[in-house]
């Protein structure tokens, strides 16, 4: 049996329930029991957390939440072991995570386990419901969830305004309720509720129309009538206003005793209309694949409770990725619940020559689908909007306007009856229609891969594709899940069945004969002439910056990276930017960072080669280079402050490296950029700027030691070794081969490791280097320890030590001593290795430098494990687990967990050792170390025996 950490027993492996709550005083709740989760401040830490859950915040914006602008000198420390005393609250379930990532800290639970959220998710349940019955139930608990103010016992700047926010919704749900509870009669049981919550907020209208309709149903209408002239005396007194015109027709008909306000069944009444009912839709698609969320998205949208409004879609997306088809196919799917008709227009927003359809024009369409007479229409252009807005008026219809331009050629075509829906697809996001009209936007990106290939299976059949594995993934690849590219070739596959698919294949896989492959001869079916349709819409300096972006490497660019790209402002290349991200020529997938297709790259790098002369795309790439060697040179001073720096001269003109502020924005531009970063080297290594090759592999250097991506480091080494030897460097030679050594031994090749750091001692001896002939032998002597030559290892530390200290470096002695330490700690020699450590550790801290300090933390924590302290084990490691998350430092983070698991498993704390180890297992397939994730497995599945 297992004691966890509310003294209660449970069987080992039985789930843990968690619960936490917001909707009141802030509580987290285990097994139905309450526990501990500190002081105020900590609790607002938690609920910090609990707002944003599986979303990592950054630290810097959870001491805002916390302290706001009281926030003490030494708030990051506290925010720390605030955090720590949280993991270890929650340590008991493995539900709920705390982590450090380098974009902030990450609570990683399922969003229904807080009430808040439960309370969000079934208030929506409820609003989509169709049964009344079920909205009700659905109400009343979302309500029965909160027990008192939220957030009770934090007043911060930060919780003020959010626990104002949820007493709104909180209010908006009861007067729903209360809204459904008399449409079925039961206006008794409310009767009680209405009094008290009208005495709290005697000015909310809303409330006096329920109260005063509850009480004329219960036969009081001289009551309800009494309620009435109250508020609007209080409104006359306390704000100078009369009572709003629903209320007053409300008065009035209670007055009246009119017997509409009475509950009665009614059949559906008869209704004829002289006017046609228009069938204008084109045919839909017969072979229609995927886009199943975007049509129950659509769906859901009209399933919810009506409104005064309209409902509107606009479906965005770039040319050919089937927002037409999918307007087509929602609107047959769903033709029922338009009885009175459909109208559609294609307003040619972007199609070959000629221009847009004006408003004008598509109202006199509808008109005549209408059935007005020609003699009928008035001259005036806005007389006949208002008549085609009456005709429309309280039908139940569907207006699909396809390929719209700009919400300037589509707003004079919107109804005015909240009984009709608007689809609306187009190539440019309509920003102004979602701000003004309230347009729902539905934004479609590429097929899935399942969807790609069932779209050529549907037309090619599957045999057609077993049969040639290879090309048809080559076909699926190179269309891009773009549907357009998908139809084209299946139609020119289907008409010439005698070719096999590999020749299709070889065309799209040659970049210069990619877009020839896609067209058909048709205008309309031809990617190429798509693409265009949309570019010919830009302006200049934006068709420039699309030409440019084409021809940078890595798969998305920053607005940093794009302004010294261009060599303009970042104010300027932003506005560029939006106007491409509008177009939906590029796409902003996530926020400040800007992605292409790549067929849109293939088109608009043609473009380019055409529009821009091969000096000015040379300059170009060169800024975009050096954008990315100073950035990162800059975000490595920052990461690692005791490493020797190097020369790298000055950036060209036009390029404007990106500032970075602290350790935190350097590791989190390093996370985003680091696919450019690797880019931006191999572009560097084509152009044979050698300087910049071995410049790059130097400044990702702590970075892909932090994270523990020595792939990437050995293979940007590899090219750096080349471009030195090329420049004839010795010094920079010895480098390369150093790192090298280095990045092979965490590879576990020592063959080849010893190989380069030999090289690398030779020549360092050879100028005499002291530096780097101290920086080999510390580099030999792991490799040899890891050969269990001990003596020999030790030796290598020993010169070193020995030569730091002939150059005064103290850091760099400290690291000798430190790395002798843990030598003789995995020798089992415990008293040596922790004078070393302990001497290391002074030293670490005396000269600032946090990654030798968790280093040497870590060994002492060792050291104290295997000498039976497994509490001075355990402090010793989270305070090294603490420091290597604030460095960033994943790779030693996943080594220091997986220890905290054996010292937890030493004190009989299985809960808080599989905790560790999860935590480790997670790190180190992120790292794809196979070796280390397996043996972690195999220590959590003898836990779960134990």
């Amino acid at each position: 049996m297992i004691v966890d950490a509310l003294g209660e027993r449970s069987r080992p492996g039985s789930r843990v329930a968690v619960e936490f709550r917001l909707l009141g005083s802030i509580e987290a709740h285990v097994n139905g029991r309450a526990i501990d989760v500190g002081p105020a401040r900590q609790r607002c830490v938690l609920a910090a957390l609990l707002m944003d859950p599986n979303q990592p915040i950054p630290a810097d914006q959870l001491v805002e939440r916390v302290w706001a602008d009281r926030a003490p000198r030494q708030a990051r420390g506290t925010l720390r072991t605030y955090l720590t005393r949280l993991r270890h609250a929650l340590a008991v379930t493995d539900e709920v995570r705390i982590a450090r990532q380098a974009s902030g800290y990450l609570l990683t639970l399922d969003p229904g386990l807080v009430d808040l959220h439960h309370f969000h998710e079934l208030i929506a349940g409820a609003r989509s419901a169709e049964d009344p019955a079920s909205a009700i139930d659905l109400f009343s608990r979302a309500l029965a969830l909160w027990r008192g103010e939220p957030f009770t016992e934090l007043d911060t700047p930060w919780i003020r305004p959010l626990r104002a926010e949820l007493e709104t919704e909180r209010i908006g749900a009861e007067l729903d309720l209360g809204d459904l509870l008399l449409s079925r009669g039961r206006h008794d049981e409310l009767l009680a509720a209405l009094h008290t919550r009208s005495a709290g907020r005697p000015l909310d209208e809303r409330l006096a129309g329920q109260l005063m309709l509850a009480l004329y149903r219960g036969g009081r209408q001289g009551e309800a009538l009494d309620r009435y002239q109250s508020i609007r005396d209080r409104l006359a007194e306390e704000l100078g206003a009369d009572p709003s015109p629903p209320l007053q027709r409300l008065h009035q008909r209670i007055l009246a005793a009119d017997p509409a306000l009475e509950l009665r069944v009614r059949g559906p009444e008869a209704r004829s209309s002289p006017m046609p009912m228009p069938r204008q839709l084109p045919a839909p698609p017969q072979l229609f694949t995927g886009r199943a969320r975007e049509l129950r998205d659509l769906t859901a949208a009209m399933q919810g409770p009506s409104g005064t409004s309209m409902v509107t879609f606009a479906i965005e997306g770039t040319a050919g990725i089937g927002k037409t088809w999918l307007a087509l196919r929602w609107a047959h799917q769903q033709a029922g619940r338009f009885p009175d008709g459909q109208l559609y227009v294609d307003l040619r927003g972007f199609a070959p020559g000629g221009q847009p359809v004006s408003p004008a024009t598509a109202i006199r369409g509808f008109l005549d689908a209408l059935g007005v007479a020609p003699t009928a229409i008035p001259a005036d252009p806005d007389a006949q909007a208002a008549l085609y807005r009456s005709l429309v008026a309280g039908k139940r219809m569907l207006v699909l306007l396809d390929n719209a331009a700009t919400t300037g050629q589509v707003a004079p075509l919107l109804p005015g009856s909240s009984t009709c829906t608007v689809l609306i697809t187009s190539r440019d996001k309509l920003t102004g229609l979602v701000a003004t009209q309230g347009a729902r936007p539905v934004l479609l990106d590429v097929l899935s891969p399942a969807e790609a290939r069932d779209v050529l299976t549907r037309h090619l059949g599957a045999d057609r594709l077993t049969a040639e594995p290879e090309a048809a993934r080559d076909l699926l690849r190179y269309c891009g899940g773009l549907p357009l590219a998908l139809g084209i070739v299946a139609a020119r596959v289907v008409t010439h069945p005698g070719l096999p698919l590999s020749g299709f294949a070889e065309e799209l896989r040659d970049h210069s004969t990619r877009l020839d492959a896609l067209d058909t001869g048709e205008a309309d079916l031809n990617v190429r002439a798509v693409f265009s349709w949309s570019r010919h819409g830009l302006d200049a300096a934006a068709a420039d910056l699309l030409g440019l972006l084409s021809l940078a490497p890595g798969p998305d660019i920053s607005l940093m990276a794009a302004a010294s790209l261009a060599g303009s402002p970042p104010a300027r290349t932003g506005m560029a930017l939006r106007e491409l991200d509008s177009a939906h020529l590029i796409q902003q997938h996530v926020r400040g960072r800007y992605r292409m297709h790549d067929l849109i790259r293939v088109h608009a790098s043609e473009q380019a080669h055409r529009s821009l002369s091969p000096d000015t795309r040379t300059a170009a790439l060169r800024r975009l280079v050096d954008f990315y060697l100073h950035t990162a040179y800059a975000g490595d001073r920052l990461l690692q402050q005791h490493r020797e720096p190097i020369e790298i001269g000055v950036p060209v003109a036009g390029c404007r490296p990106e500032p970075l502020q602290d350790q935190a924005a350097a590791l989190s531009w390093f996370d985003a950029e680091h696919a450019g970063l690797l880019a931006a080297h191999r572009l560097a290594a084509d152009q044979h700027r050698h300087a910049a090759v071995w410049r790059l592999a130097w400044a990702l250097r702590t970075f892909h030691r932090r994270r523990g991506r020595w792939h990437e480091d050995l293979a940007m080494w590899q090219a750096g070794l080349a471009a030195v030897e090329s420049l004839g460097d010795v010094a920079v030679q010895i480098q390369a081969h150093r790192f090298l050594g280095n990045t092979w031994s965490e590879l576990g090749r020592h063959p080849e490791a010893r190989h380069h750091l030999r090289h690398a001692l030779s020549l360092s001896e050879r100028t005499g280097d002291t530096a780097a002939q101290a920086h080999v032998h510390m580099a030999l002597g792991w490799v040899e320890k890891a050969d269990r030559a001990d003596q020999r290892a030790v030796d290598h530390l020993t010169r070193a030590s020995g030569l730091y200290r002939t150059l005064g470096n103290p850091v760099w002695e400290a690291d000798a001593l430190s790395t002798v330490g843990w030598f003789h700690a995995e020798s089992g020699q415990y008293e040596k290795a922790r004078a070393h450590c302990e001497a290391a550790l002074r030293s670490y801290r005396r000269h600032a430098d946090p990654e030798g300090e968790a280093d040497t933390l870590n060994s002492l924590g060792y050291i104290a494990h295997h000498t039976g302290r497994h509490a001075e084990a355990l402090d010793h490691y989270e305070r090294a687990r603490a420091l290597f998350q604030d460095l960033g430092h994943a790779y030693n983070e996943a080594d220091t967990l997986d220890r905290i698991g054996h010292t937890q498993a030493a004190l009989e704390r299985p809960g808080q050792a599989r905790h560790a180890w999860g935590q480790a297992l997670d790190l180190y397939r992120a790292q794809r170390r196979v070796t280390d994730a397996e043996r972690v497995q195999t220590q959590l599945a003898a836990l779960d025996g134990r």
